[in-house]
């Protein structure tokens, strides 16, 4: 920074552990994250009554047809990145979602009470969201350099906890007046609004990104590739099947929650409206939460101790929230332990597995990443959706929270493993 530089930027600058040159970006990536998760978690109420709607017995078909979606979608999505260039993908896919989200939301005007638009829908959210996310945080590799992730990158998901915290408030306060479909077409707008976003990084990342001018120039050539060649890097890269790996344990521990909380939900809450409501409740506290996690601790963690601490915290703390659930299956103490495992992993492992791929070339980052972030992890989630339903059928709930709790101190030595290997790769943190 500059002797001249206005307090307030200095202040700014300290706060979020930037350069001066960076808070404009860093603002922008703010703002990117803070409409996307406005957009997606002002309908992820919506998405969680329309699964208790189907029938709590059905949600292991919801996640399996999740999956099989996903599979569709990738091959999709790798012909798509294969044939445009990186500065236009994001805008012609978020392009699509929203013209898609708009067409569910005139279904459900339509005709509000149809249980195969509301499990479509349930598919559609769910495979959506995750593209999505892992296309913008593509975008946010490729823009910043390892070192610049590390101090960055958890301010940047400050905004997505942001909206996190606006969008389920939204959701509570807005569907009794604009009811679903309502929603639906307001988080479009949301989505769209992104895209001003997007544009205005590529333009920073042109003029005052760490790129010599041959990087700057492939921004608008095709990534290239087949349209597998996500999933073939993952194949030949004991990395990325590392990290393939850590994102099933994550699919598993989170879905042997998931499914916790709709049974308990379900049991102690009858109204619709109620538990959209409730959702949209336990949604607003973890945002809140994870945005003074992600400001204050994230970058700094990262920076001073490497990822490995982002990427270990978590399960570490999820052997114990088990444990509590196999005691006593209640749901205050589920609540309890939904808040503390979501405020962890937004604000340390998401953060900490984005910093994974600063250090990697264009076809990992916006092909081998997004077959991890979708494939693998809807996936997982098929996977943890009937063993649960076969861990209940044969023992019962208790059993479920026991091979949790085994799940996720395998998933802390990987992440252990997978942290090492990043801050190797990278000459360890910086500072």
């Amino acid at each position: 920074m500059s002797a001249g530089a206005p307090a307030a930027d200095g202040f700014l600058a300290r706060l979020i552990v930037a350069e001066r040159r960076e808070i404009p970006a860093v603002i922008g990536g703010f703002l990117l994250f803070f409409l996307l998760f406005s957009s997606y978690f002002m309908l992820r109420p919506v998405r969680e009554t329309f699964g208790i709607a189907g029938g709590v017995d059905n949600l292991q078909w919801l996640f399996t047809g999740t999956f099989l979606a996903t599979l569709v979608v990738v091959p999709l999505y790798g012909a798509i990145a294969t044939r445009v260039p990186r500065r236009t993908l994001l805008p012609i896919l978020y392009t699509i979602c929203a013209a898609v989200m708009a067409g569910f939301a005139t279904s459900l005007l339509v005709d509000p009470d149809n249980v195969w638009v509301a499990r479509a829908f349930y598919i559609w959210l769910s495979v959506m969201n995750l593209f999505v996310i892992s296309i913008a945080w593509s975008l946010m590799a490729d823009l910043f350099s390892p070192d610049q992730g590390h101090r960055l990158f958890g301010q940047i998901a400050a905004g997505a906890s942001l909206g996190g915290l606006v969008g389920p408030v939204l959701s509570g306060v807005l569907v009794g007046t604009l009811g679903e479909a309502g929603l639906l077409y307001l988080s479009t707008v949301l989505l769209l609004s992104t895209l001003v976003c997007a544009r205005y990084l590529m333009g920073w990342r042109d003029q005052q990104g760490d790129m010599t001018p041959a990087a700057a120039a492939s921004n608008r050539l095709r990534i290239g590739g087949s349209a597998w060649a996500g999933l073939t890097l993952i194949l030949r890269s004991p990395f990325l099947l590392a990290i393939a790996l850590f994102v099933v344990f994550i699919a598993t521990a989170n879905t042997f929650l998931y499914f916790e909380q709709a049974r308990i939900v379900a049991e102690t809450f009858t109204d619709r409206t109620e538990q959209t409501r409730v959702f949209a409740s336990i949604d607003a506290l973890v945002q809140s939460l994870t945005i003074l996690v992600q400001i204050f601790f994230t970058g700094r963690l990262a920076r001073r101790l490497g990822v490995s601490v982002l990427l270990v915290a978590v399960p570490v703390i999820m052997m114990f929230g088990f444990g509590l659930l196999s005691l006593a299956a209640t749901f205050p103490i589920l609540a309890f332990v939904m808040i503390v495992r979501r405020v962890g992993e937004y604000a340390l492992v998401r953060p900490g597995r984005e910093m994974l791929f600063t250090a990697v070339d264009q076809q990992t980052k916006y092909k081998a990443k997004n077959v991890i972030d979708t494939f693998v992890y809807r996936g997982g989630d098929a996977l943890a959706g009937w063993a649960y339903t076969g861990i209940v059928a044969i023992a019962s709930t208790g059993a479920v929270a026991i091979a949790g709790g085994i799940i996720a101190g395998l998933w802390a030595l990987l992440g252990l493993a997978i942290g090492r290997k990043h801050d190797r790769m990278t000459k360890g943190p910086t500072g």
